[in-house]
């Protein structure tokens, strides 16, 4: 028997499709759930949240938005709930045609004696408007008349809270169907919507928060699998993948090796940002390789760290790996490879492509896979790869998909089916994919991390938790699950930074100082 905790922590990691939705839905009402009583369940719930977040004595006057669907229907039984409450409330109702259900309760409403209009205009008045003009399964561009009432709500300067999704924003997708509610708060009801966790969607999402109906986990596996294929980062299952515990014996060869190939005279930054966020993971061993000429800044700056100088061109690239690592490839456990090399060190990714170790590979490791037409070549390594792009570089490694790109989460799968790699696509909501079809997306991050050098902390935090992983005695774990915790610590650094300093104080380096204490914060609340 699955504990209440648990059982909430797996469905706050699940993220639905509209059409997964329904299927979901249909099994819970053929079971014998009355669709009126479930909606009753969650109409309920949604008003007891609202009182809470917006008490009437500081919002007296409520404007309850109207669509002519089901989330219609949601919306006029919190309007009722509300109304029992002592709030004052007022109902904008365009639509002619309604479905039974959102009829019924329109019509109680009015009998209640709760105003109700078919313009939107009356409603400028109240503190809070709550939006329930359209729910999930929204595919097309909403047009006059509603899309300019939409228009006309945004101006307004109310609160808006949005009941499932934005009205006007596509479940899948997230893209705003030529336009959108854009609400200070959403909620979203019984699973999290796809749309709701990608880029698009975060100018009219506001702050998201799930509202839990009780849905059977036997109805979700049924449809999903026990392994739902697209899932949702959360605190929870990022500590339990991270390597927090060590037993008492052990020693820094038992945690794992990391090579950094990274940096240049042009861009030394790289391999010192890959090196301070390798060092914060905890690896065992760090050997950083990177040109000669930057070795003594290196070693000043990471004196714990062993650092490899290489040859190099005139311009300041690396030339060549030193004879040591090209014959010695498995004294590492992970190889991080990109940060600062600039598109001179072409050799070098072809080298570390052939290795036979772990690889992740970012910036210009990224550019010139692109550059030379190698992507291909992935599919034949013998060890793992993970690709970090951000959008520029993705749209050089995967034009086709790039180009044809309506979904997120749809692309950055078939860029991980088509390249045999993990893909990280970074962004607001970064997406993960493996190749075999799993898809993690991080569901909180900050402006903060729109900053140069950012990407390269990343970088180096991933080789080291991967490289103690390999180095580990511990149970096998999925790839794609150490590569999302690291985003998560990641951004939740960057969130903390943020709060501290500021969205303008957080660069890059900055941000690897606040990796340890996030960690520390988030592990003891």
């Amino acid at each position: 028997m699955i504990s209440p905790l648990d059982r909430l922590e797996q469905i706050h990691r699940i993220v639905v499709t509209a059409a997964k939705m329904r299927s979901i839905e249909s099994r819970i009402f053929a079971a014998g759930m009355p669709v009126a009583a479930l909606m009753e369940k969650v109409a309920g719930r949604i008003a007891d949240r609202i009182a809470s977040l917006y008490p009437r004595s500081a919002y007296a006057k409520v404007g309850v938005l109207s669509g002519p669907g089901h989330n219609g229907a949601d919306a006029l039984v919190v309007a009722r709930e509300l109304h029992f409450r002592g709030y004052e409330v007022s109902i904008f109702s365009p639509f002619a045609q309604l479905k039974d259900l959102t009829a019924t309760h329109l019509s109680y409403a009015k009998s209640l004696g709760l105003p109700c209009h078919t313009e939107v205009d009356p409603l400028q008045n109240c503190s809070l408007l709550i939006d329930g003009l359209f729910g999930f399964g929204l595919e097309r561009s909403l047009t006059d008349p509603i899309a300019a009432q939409i228009n006309q709500v945004n101006q307004w300067k109310q609160t808006i809270v949005s009941i499932d999704l934005p009205s006007g924003l596509h479940t899948d997708t997230g893209n705003i169907l030529e336009t959108a509610i854009c609400a200070d708060r959403t909620l979203c009801l019984g699973l999290w919507k796809q749309g709701l966790l990608q880029d698009p969607a975060l100018a009219a999402v506001g702050q998201a928060e799930l509202i839990d109906f009780d849905i059977p986990l036997a109805d979700i596996w049924a449809v999903l699998g026990d392994s739902p294929p697209v899932q949702r980062g959360t605190t929870a299952w990022a500590l339990a993948t991270l390597p927090l515990s060590r037993p008492p014996t052990t020693h820094k060869y038992k945690m794992g090796h990391l090579l950094l190939i990274c940096g240049s005279r042009k861009y030394a930054g790289g391999a010192l940002l890959s090196g301070l966020g390798a060092r914060s993971s905890g690896v065992g061993m760090l050997s950083i390789a990177v040109p000669d000429s930057l070795k003594l800044t290196l070693s000043s700056h990471l004196p714990e760290a062993l650092i490899i100088g290489c040859p190099e061109t005139s311009d300041g690239a690396i030339s060549e790996l030193p004879s040591s690592l090209i014959l010695h490839p498995s004294s590492f456990a992970t190889i991080a490879c990109g940060p600062g090399l600039t598109l001179e060190a072409g050799p070098i990714v072809q080298q570390v492509l052939s290795s036979e170790c772990p690889l992740i590979l970012d910036a210009d490791g990224l550019n010139l896979l692109a550059q030379n037409h190698t992507l291909s070549t992935l599919r034949t390594r013998r060890a793992q790869t993970i690709l970090t792009p951000h959008w520029g570089e993705f749209q050089r490694l995967f034009p086709d998909l790039s180009a044809s790109m309506q979904c997120r989460v749809t692309t950055v799968r078939e860029a991980a089916q088509q390249s045999g790699a993990i893909v990280l696509l970074k962004g607001a909501r970064v997406t993960i994919s493996d190749p075999q079809g799993q898809v993690r997306i991080n569901p909180e991050s900050t402006p903060a991390l729109a900053r140069g050098g950012s990407g390269d902390v990343l970088t180096g935090l991933i080789g080291g938790l991967l490289a103690q992983r390999r180095a580990s005695q511990a149970k096998p774990l999925p790839l794609i699950d150490l590569v999302q915790a690291a985003a998560w610590w990641h951004a939740h650094a960057g969130i903390l930074a943020a709060q501290d300093r500021t969205a303008l104080g957080v660069d890059a380096h900055t941000l690897a100082q606040f990796l340890i204490p996030a960690l520390r914060s988030l592990s003891n609340s």
